[in-house]
């Protein structure tokens, strides 16, 4: 098969290869669920992008352990993190890197920007204008920075994990369709229960005690096995007819006059290309992490959600009544037939 990653073919693991990394990242589910308590939704979201070869957009409110998540990621894994805080006055150079001049040698040389990590957490993107925003686009996409005429390629193993803060949204840049469209996931958070709110309460006065934000896991886990399990789950079997229900997912987005009235009025742009890719390759990440060989319509039914969530624009008249990307997503499922 062709590696997502870098375009290069290489071989699926043997079944008693995929036996171990499934281990594996049972292991670091563990891991990660028992350090964010209370969001199982964004912990198995965080693996379907790792695991699915795409980037994840996190909304919530403060404080519910977004930032938390990606670095228990990194902590778990062989991997190196960089958190970058999006504000106002960030430049494109501060996320790429730049050229700077040496007076020694009577050159330049190119400095590397923090967009060379592995996991890079990108905090409340939408607080950053566009130009920098735009920044992202290329080394999301292409999984390459060009600088003053230079490409350099980024490591095999990336993600991108961006937030926004959905309450104040004074000062804020709503990131272009374009840049949203590199996503492969849009997820949201919300406030946890009661009960889930004690058990946060002491996990964090067990750290606070001694004074150690995050436990090291038993075993990190090392790049080769991560890309090992991104093979095993991209080369996992999707029949014809579950293709066939991804494709009119989409399609339905595009000629919603075909399949319910009320679309129609919705929805003033359907999804693009990319949400039969991310759907195709988050249901496989879905049923290989479930410990199956196949994909059924139901994961194609839990990841679409996060799929479509940013890639709908909606009719202003829609957007005025109070209409939803979340509601056209529920007229959506409702009206295509599953096989």
């Amino acid at each position: 098969m062709i590696n997502a990653g870098t375009g290069h073919l290489t071989s699926v693991p043997s079944s008693g290869e995929q036996h171990a990394v499934r281990d594996a990242i049972t292991r670091l589910r563990d891991y990660l669920t028992s350090q964010i308590v209370g969001q199982d939704k964004l912990v198995e979201r965080l693996l379907v992008a790792l695991l699915a070869d795409g980037h994840l957009l996190v909304e919530g409110p403060p404080g519910l352990a977004k930032t938390r998540a990606i670095k228990a990621l990194a902590h778990a894994l062989e991997a190196d993190f960089q958190r970058v805080q999006f504000t106002p006055d960030l430049l494109p150079a501060d996320l790429t890197g730049s050229d700077i001049y040496r007076p020694e040698e009577g050159s330049f040389r190119f400095q590397r920007g923090p967009l060379f990590h592995n996991l890079i957490l990108a905090d409340e993107i939408n607080r950053a204008p566009a130009k920098v925003q735009s920044a992202l686009l290329e080394a999301m996409a292409e999984r390459q920075i060009s600088v003053g005429g230079t490409s350099y390629v980024l490591p095999q193993l990336f993600l991108v994990m961006a937030t926004q803060n959905p309450i104040e949204q004074e000062g804020t840049y709503p990131l272009p369709e374009a840049q949203l469209d590199r996503f492969m996931l849009h997820t949201e958070v919300d406030y946890p229960d009661r009960a889930t709110t004690l058990k946060i309460m002491k996990l964090a006065r067990r750290e606070a005690v001694t004074q150690r934000e995050l436990p090291p896991p038993e075993h990190r886990l090392s790049q080769e096995t991560i890309l090992a399990a991104r093979r095993a789950a991209l080369a996992l079997t999707l029949s014809d007819p579950v293709a066939e229900y991804i494709a009119a997912l989409v399609d339905a987005t595009r000629h919603p006059e075909g399949y319910s009235t009320n679309l129609r009025q919705w929805l003033r742009w359907g999804a693009s290309p990319r949400a039969a890719i991310a759907m195709e390759r988050g249901a496989r990440a879905l049923a290989w992490m479930d410990g199956r060989d196949f994909v059924t319509p139901e994961d194609v039914q839990s990841i679409a959600p996060d799929v479509m969530r940013h890639r709908l624009l909606l009719d202003y008249g829609a957007q005025a009544r109070g209409i939803t990307a979340d509601t056209c997503i529920e007229e959506l499922m409702g009206k295509v037939p599953a096989p």
